[in-house]
């Protein structure tokens, strides 16, 4: 356990910064806890840092004691309306490194226009939980050869779709739904559900799109998400990414906010 002591205003005492745990610390004044900070790896192995402090200099010393501890190059995330933290985070020297939309996204058929939507000819939508791992991994790694070879913007997808160590970001091969054809898959859908559905990724093979390939594995997604009593999941997209950003808008997607990516 480490500890470093510095006067921070609080009270008369000098506040106490100490490492609890691995990668989790906190800041006492007087044995009172005034500020937590956080460590965490991602999926994709990177390092992902938080703190909750109300004071400007608890902050300020949390983020000291965390960043003489733990290796560059750290990140974090903060809704793009909380100018305050965004600022404190921005004075400890992280910068802004990219932007999502954040949207509701409407489950019933009726709603989002997804009531009629079929696979088009010779594709078959395999259900999550029934995907071959394999052909997961497989066309995985092919859509991610596609877009850095072409737009090169998989490096701004969710951080947990981002290459995972061993480049494997097919964590959880239950969580997937893909668009089949014979022998290889064309396009996959991955959806997490902690206390409230969620639609990490949708992505189909360059060679395969323009075919309604993605609305047909989400209106497979949003159905299945229907039929078990959810009216609505989450969903970010890149603010670069139009392909997406016009996919939710045409299901009657609702933006409810922004979150910001810092780096450090």
């Amino acid at each position: 356990m480490d500890a470093k002591p510095s006067t921070s205003g609080l009270s008369d005492n000098a506040v106490l910064t100490t490492r609890v745990a691995d990668r989790h610390w906190h800041a006492l004044d007087d044995d009172l806890v005034v500020g937590r900070g956080y460590a965490e790896h991602r999926p994709d192995g990177r390092l992902f840092v938080s703190i909750d402090a109300w004071q400007d200099a608890t902050f300020d010393q949390l983020a000291e004691a965390m960043l003489a501890e733990l290796p560059a190059p750290l990140y974090t995330v903060v809704d793009e309306a909380d100018v305050d933290l965004t600022a404190r985070w921005q004075r400890v020297g992280f910068t802004i490194r990219r932007r999502e939309w954040e949207y509701v996204v409407p489950t019933d058929p009726q709603v989002t226009g997804l009531d009629k939507v079929l696979p088009p000819p010779g594709v078959t939508i395999v259900p999550a939980g029934q995907a071959d791992e394999n052909l997961l991994r497989e066309v995985d790694r092919a859509i991610r050869d596609e877009v850095e070879s072409t737009v090169g913007w998989w490096q701004s997808m969710p951080a947990e779709v981002l290459p995972h160590p061993g480049d494997d970001t097919i964590v959880d091969p239950s969580k997937y739904a893909a668009a089949a054809a014979p022998g290889r898959y064309l396009g996959l859908i991955r959806v997490v559900t902690v206390r409230r559905p969620r639609i990490g990724l949708i992505a189909v093979r360059a060679g395969e799109q323009r075919r309604g390939i993605a609305r047909a594995l989400l209106a497979h997604a949003l159905g299945k998400l229907h039929d078990s009593g959810f009216t609505t999941a989450w969903a970010e997209a890149h603010e670069s990414n139009r392909a997406a950003v016009a996919l939710l808008e045409d299901i009657e997607a609702r933006q409810v906010g922004s979150n910001l990516e810092l780096v450090r």
